[in-house]
C-alpha cells in the first residue's frame, strides 16, 4: 500500500484508541515497527505491537475463543482497525520481536491526541527505505506466515539455525482416527463441528497412518490415553493454534516431539509443522 494510505489507517486507529471502548480500555501502549516505521514509501502490511493488560472478563473471552478454535485477539484487532485490512498485530510480544525491529512508540495511555499525532508525524518518509524483508522466514513457513506470529517464527528459526531442531511441513488429511478410543476422547473435549476437534482428529489420524506409535500422545495439553501419559522421551505433543508455545523448548529438551497445527479451521486445509530434536545440547537452557 502507499504510505499515505497507511498513515490514514493509523489516524483512524488513533480515533479508536481515543474512544477507548471495550477492550481497548485494556491497552497501555501501541508501537509501530517494520517498513512504515523505517520510512518506506510503499510499506507492506502495517506492523503494530500492542501492550495490554488483562482482567477476568478478557481472560474468560480468550479461553472461550481458544476452546472453539477462534482467534482470541480478534475482538481487540477489530476494535483497533475496524474493517480495514493490512495490519499485522503483535500482542505483548515486544521482548520477542526480531533484532533490528526497533518499534517506535505511537500511543500510550494518558497521551493527548496532539502528543500521539506528533509521534506519528515524526515517522517521516524516507525514499531510500524500501519494504523490509519478511522477518524470520524459511521455506516451511511460506504461505502460512500470517498465521504464525513473528515472535514464534523468530524462535523456531533460531532453534533451527542453531542445529537444535528439524522442522517438517505437513498438510494433514481431514479424517477421523481409526481408534474408537481416540474418537471418544476427542468427542469428550469438543463438539463435532469444532475446528479444534477437526484439527486434532486429523493430527491423530496422521500418527496412525504414518505408524509413528509414540509412547504417548498429548492433545492440547492433555494425554489422549490416560493409561499412556509418558511426558518426556518420544512423547508427541499435538498443539492447536500455538497452544502453550512457551513450553516448546522444555518439551524438546525432555526428548518429546511437537506437531503444531498452524491454523485449526472447519473447512480449509490443515497445515502442520512437525518439530523434532536434532541436538538437545544446543537448545537454550530452561
Amino acid at each position: 500500500m502507499k504510505r499515505e494510505r497507511a498513515t490514514e489507517m493509523l489516524h483512524e486507529m488513533l480515533d479508536n484508541l481515543d474512544a477507548g471502548s471495550r477492550p481497548l480500555d485494556l491497552i497501555d501502549e501501541v508501537y509501530v515497527f517494520g517498513s512504515y516505521a523505517r520510512g518506506a514509501l510503499q510499506p507492506g502490511d502495517l506492523d503494530v505491537a500492542v501492550v495490554h493488560r488483562t482482567d477476568t472478563e478478557f481472560t474468560e473471552h480468550v479461553v472461550g475463543a481458544l476452546m472453539y478454535g477462534r482467534d482470541p485477539m480478534a475482538g481487540m484487532k477489530r476494535a483497533l482497525k475496524g474493517s480495514k485490512r493490512g495490519f499485522q498485530f503483535q500482542f505483548n510480544q515486544n521482548d520477542r520481536l526480531p533484532e533490528g525491529a526497533e518499534p517506535r512508540l505511537l500511543w500510550k495511555r494518558g497521551d493527548t491526541r496532539a502528543t500521539a499525532e506528533a509521534r506519528l508525524q515524526g515517522m517521516t518518509a524516507d525514499p531510500s527505505a524500501g519494504r523490509a524483508p519478511r522477518d524470520a522466514m524459511i521455506e516451511q513457513f511460506e504461505g502460512l506466515d500470517r498465521w504464525i506470529p513473528l515472535p514464534m517464527r523468530t524462535r523456531l528459526v533460531e532453534l533451527l539455525n542453531a542445529g537444535g531442531i528439524e522442522i517438517r511441513r505437513i498438510e494433514l488429511t481431514a479424517a477421523e482416527p481409526t481408534s474408537p478410543a481416540a474418537v471418544a476422547a476427542l468427542g469428550r473435549r469438543w463438539k463435532p463441528d469444532s475446528p479444534l476437534r477437526r484439527a486434532a482428529a486429523a493430527a491423530v489420524r496422521y500418527t496412525e497412518d504414518t505408524g509413528m506409535s509414540p509412547p504417548s500422545v498429548w492433545v492440547q495439553g492433555q494425554p489422549l490415553d490416560h493409561r499412556r501419559d509418558q511426558y518426556g522421551a518420544g512423547a508427541l505433543w499435538i498443539n492447536l493454534g500455538w497452544y502453550h508455545f512457551d513450553q516448546l523448548v522444555f518439551r524438546l529438551r525432555e526428548g518429546a516431539q511437537s506437531l503444531e497445527i498452524v491454523r485449526p479451521t472447519r473447512t480449509q486445509p490443515l497445515h502442520a509443522l512437525h518439530i523434532t530434536v536434532c541436538d538437545a545440547t544446543v537448545l537454550p537452557p530452561l
